[in-house]
Parts: structure tokens; C-alpha cells; sequence
């Protein structure tokens, strides 16, 4: 009967600490929202974060797009060609990347590299006090640590998310057309006629979505950091799965609503 009664209170206590914290996530939101448009805006700051976020994040974002398109075109191939329907493979690479795979990675990668960093540089201000300093100076965290990195976090992630797509679509041409032997102008005619606007425009609707996902819990886990260098680390953590998990999440719900 003890045991019983303890599984029912670890049960207990893991939903009341769950939902508190989706309280907390809630009220930041509403925090951020409120702050976000709001004078005077923080300029200067949105730009810095924009560049931390976009510009230094398009290097692996580059590599990501360019071996996912070559990859897919190579797997894509062997499958067609059991239906000799090779001249599909390159709008069917484009359709993947435009609707899913370029939006989902660039937000995964963006994640372990911006979203992380976020994490962890709001979690050291946090446990070093500097953050209860900024209350004391009567500057609002939210609006000067927060809203910055969200806005640049929704920007920056459609502008990533074209350049993927289209590295990754160069690849697959790369792949496709000299080493498969594809015919050229069949590659490139079967994107036009299958790849419209409105696929291009979901996939930067979805990676805006990823974006502020991915800045909003990294900002998150490292406002709410307690427990020194080890909460640091654990919130780190934390704010890469949670991100990622919920991007993998929210795609899926999003390509049935947009698809």
C-alpha cells in the first residue's frame, strides 16, 4: 500500500511541476509579446542578435543543406529507377526541401548552435546575479535580454531556411545531372512545373515558427536557471531537447494543416 501511495505522489508531484512550468512559459510569452512591441526598441540589440543567429549560423547551415540534397537525390534515384521515373528526382528533392527537410534542419542546427548558446548565457547571467542587477536599474530583462533574440530568432530562421533550400537543390543537380546522368533539362523543367509559390512560402511560414521556438525555450531555460555552473549546463541541455523535440512535434501538426 506504500509503495501505492508513493508512485501516486511522484505521479502527483511530475504533473503539478509540469504544469507549473507551463504557467511560467506562458507568462513569459505573454511577457515577451507585450515588451516586443512596446518603445523604444532595442535596435542595436535586435541587429547584433540577428547576426549571431543568421550570419555566423550559415556555414553549418551551408553544409547541412548541400550533403541533405546530395543524399536525397542519391536515395531518391535508386528508387525512381526501379519505375524509370529518374526525371522526377529533382522536383522531388526540391518538393522535400522546400516543405520540410530545409525548415526542420536549419531550426535543428540553429538550435544546437544559437538556441544553445542562448541557454547558456542567460543561465550564467542568471546564477551571476547580472539579471537581478538589470531589475535594480530599472531595465526590464525581458525587453533587453529576451525580446531580442526572439525577434531575431523568427527573422533570421526564413532567410537560413532559403539559403538550405537552395544549396541543398544545387546539390541534388550537382548529383542528379553529371554523376546520375539525369537529363538537364528534365531536372530543372520537372522543379518548375511541381515546386509552386505557395510550397516555399509554408516552408518559411514553418521555419518562422521554428525560429521562435527555437530562441523563445532557449531564452527560457536560461531565464529560469537556478543551481550555479551545474544549472548552467543542466538548462543547456534541457533547452536543445526541449527545442528539438518540439520542432519535430510542430512540424508534423503544421504539414497536416498546410499540406
Amino acid at each position: 500500500m506504500g509503495r501505492v501511495i508513493a508512485f501516486f505522489d511522484r505521479f502527483g508531484r511530475s504533473i503539478f511541476s509540469a504544469l507549473e512550468e507551463m504557467g511560467s512559459m506562458l507568462l513569459l510569452f505573454l511577457s515577451v509579446v507585450a515588451w516586443a512591441g512596446r518603445p523604444p526598441f532595442k535596435t542595436r540589440l535586435i541587429i547584433k542578435q540577428m547576426e549571431f543567429v543568421g550570419v555566423k549560423s550559415i556555414f553549418v547551415v551551408v553544409l547541412t543543406g548541400l550533403f541533405t540534397g546530395m543524399v536525397m537525390t542519391l536515395q531518391i534515384y535508386y528508387g525512381f529507377r526501379m519505375f524509370s521515373a529518374e526525371a522526377l528526382v529533382g522536383s522531388t528533392v526540391a518538393l522535400g526541401m522546400a516543405r520540410e527537410l530545409g525548415p526542420v534542419l536549419t531550426a535543428l542546427m540553429v538550435t544546437a548552435r544559437a538556441g544553445s548558446a542562448m541557454a547558456a548565457e542567460l543561465g550564467t547571467m542568471r546564477v551571476t546575479e547580472q539579471i537581478d542587477a538589470l531589475y535594480v536599474m530599472a531595465a526590464n530583462p525581458v525587453k533587453t535580454l529576451i525580446v531580442p533574440r526572439v525577434i531575431a530568432g523568427i527573422t533570421m530562421l526564413p532567410v537560413l531556411t532559403v539559403v538550405s533550400v537552395f544549396v541543398g537543390v544545387l546539390g541534388g543537380y550537382f548529383v542528379g545531372v553529371p554523376i546520375l546522368d539525369i537529363n538537364k533539362g528534365m531536372f530543372i523543367k520537372n522543379i518548375t512545373t511541381y515546386v509552386s509559390l505557395s510550397d516555399i512560402y509554408n516552408g518559411l511560414i514553418k521555419a518562422a515558427f521554428f525560429g521562435f521556438i527555437l530562441s523563445f525555450v532557449g531564452c527560457y531555460k536560461g531565464f529560469t536557471t537556478t543551481g550555479g555552473a551545474e544549472g548552467v549546463g543542466k538548462s543547456t541541455t534541457e533547452a536543445v531537447v526541449v527545442a528539438a523535440i518540439t520542432i519535430l512535434l510542430s512540424a508534423y501538426f503544421l504539414t497536416a494543416l498546410m499540406f
